[in-house]
């Protein structure tokens, strides 16, 4: 095994120069891990190529040595999908950070899996345009597109797969296929896209993404609505779904939530189940959604409504959003964190959210809840003691709680942060024998298991 591993990265040796191909250990603990709680493990090798025909070369000397490889963007992934369990060649996707073409008029963006959410915003913010897929990280377009992210505004825009138009993808020997065009339809052939998205690096490795972008609004507004019971709030979002009011963004956090964030954010919100929403139009048509809208919320409960139209107090609301994790572990520095989500049917949401709280007070332990309840996703964090047997297996009947539940109401065990090892075990329960197909498509595009093995489907 020795003599292998050193033929295998002398090749790779041989392709790149030395500053893109590292062995050192704190680059290798650098791609040993996510944002997960699962265990961290370090590839033997991490390589860092700048365009897909690198790419392809690496897959080429991988698949001739049977070598594991495991695509890695910034890491911002939260169920150990980038984790090269039992060793291999990292691909660090990081320095492929170029947005290849702009085409205005067609409201598309051809660009490298490198990068970044935000990045692309800037550079399309020149056009007039963005990109709308939010999922708080700052995650790159191909770890986007790899886990099927979405995020705040998916209630509005749709989630990473409804964007995908075009994927350049280096298969396991190293070929390079194309999965889409350019148009904006076609009754042609499988759906190639949207088997590669959300594939989670099992099925190929992503060069090149063509997304769909959007004209940016005319105007924004933000509102937070405010209630005594979680019941009424869910609620109130399927009375404002069902009057067809093109809400953007429509998120709750619970009372313990926004206490969290009052504490880390410095704000004064009322500490009770809320809801923080988003509208997008232009400015007449904005007053009279807002205007309904309130009204809806006011018949569910809502006890108070809150405008938010200077741009300082929008970004304060929805950075408080996204900061949320990170207000917690920021308060109990010396805990570790557990994030899940599942997704449910709209009309199954109430339920699932009570009965989440009550499960997270019988576990003993700290967390929140809180989610993207305009499309029935919702999420929980839990904080936990990784040297405490107890609280890890705390966590995991909790977890197994939320997908049971969400399973058996016609859910999925993940809503958007994937698969990757953590919701493997899930994957027969809600899938069926249709997990069987999966695994077919698996073995015919990867037939050494060698594309991020174990992740989804089990190593064969």
């Amino acid at each position: 095994m020795e003599g292998k591993m050193m033929d295998f990265i002398k090749e790779l040796q041989n392709l790149l120069p030395s500053d893109r191909i590292s062995t050192n250990e704190t680059i290798l603990e650098q791609h040993s891990k996510d944002e997960s709680h699962h265990e961290p493990a370090t590839p033997q090798v991490v390589v860092f190529p700048l365009h897909t025909e690198e790419i392809s070369r690496i897959m080429q000397v991988a698949s001739k040595y049977r070598i594991p490889v495991f695509p890695f963007g910034v890491g911002s992934s939260l169920e150990g999908h980038v984790i090269p369990y039992g060793g291999g060649i990292t691909i660090d996707l990081s320095l492929m950070d170029q947005i290849v073409e702009i085409r205005d008029k067609d409201f598309l963006v051809k660009v490298q899996p490198g990068v970044t959410r935000s990045k692309l915003n800037k550079e399309l913010k020149k056009h007039g345009l963005f990109f709308p897929v939010d999922p708080g990280a700052d995650a790159t377009i191909g770890g986007m597109a790899a886990t099927n992210a979405s995020g705040t505004t998916s209630v509005r825009y749709g989630i990473m797969r409804d964007q995908v138009r075009n994927l350049e993808v280096v298969l396991a020997d190293g070929t390079v296929t194309h999965t889409g065009n350019l148009a904006s339809k076609s009754s042609s052939g499988y759906h190639l896209n949207s088997m590669f998205v959300g594939s989670e690096g099992t099925l190929g490795v992503f060069s090149e993404i063509t997304l769909k972008v959007y004209g940016i609004p005319e105007a924004i507004m933000a509102a937070r609505a405010i209630f005594s019971e979680i019941e009424d709030a869910v609620n109130a979002v399927a009375s404002i779904l069902q009057a067809g009011i093109p809400i953007a963004r429509c998120e709750l956090v619970d009372a313990r939530s926004v206490k969290q964030v009052n504490i880390y954010s410095k704000t004064s919100y009322q500490e009770k189940p809320t809801l923080f929403l988003e509208f997008h139009g232009n400015k007449a048509g904005l007053a009279q959604d807002v205007e309904f809208t309130k009204e809806l919320l006011v018949d569910q409960g809502c006890s108070d409504f809150v405008f938010e139209t200077d741009s300082k107090a929008v970004q304060q609301l929805w950075e408080a959003r996204h900061h949320l994790a990170y207000a917690f572990l920021h308060g109990f520095p010396s805990l570790d964190m557990m994030i899940t989500d599942v997704c449910v049917p709209i009309s199954e949401l109430a339920g699932a959210i009570i009965d989440a709280r009550q499960a997270m007070d019988q576990t003993g332990l700290d967390g929140a809840i809180l989610g993207h309840v305009g499309d029935g996703n919702f999420h929980t964090l839990l904080m936990i003691d990784k040297s405490k047997k107890e609280d890890i297996e705390k966590a995991d009947r909790y977890n197994e709680h939320l997908v049971t539940y969400a399973l058996a109401r016609g859910g999925t065990c993940t809503g958007e942060h994937g698969v990757g090892i953590g919701k493997k075990k899930y994957q027969k329960l809600e899938h069926g024998d249709a997990l069987n197909i999966m695994s077919g498509i698996k073995k015919m595009l990867d037939p050494q298991c060698i594309l991020n093995p174990d992740k989804i489907i089990d190593k064969y």
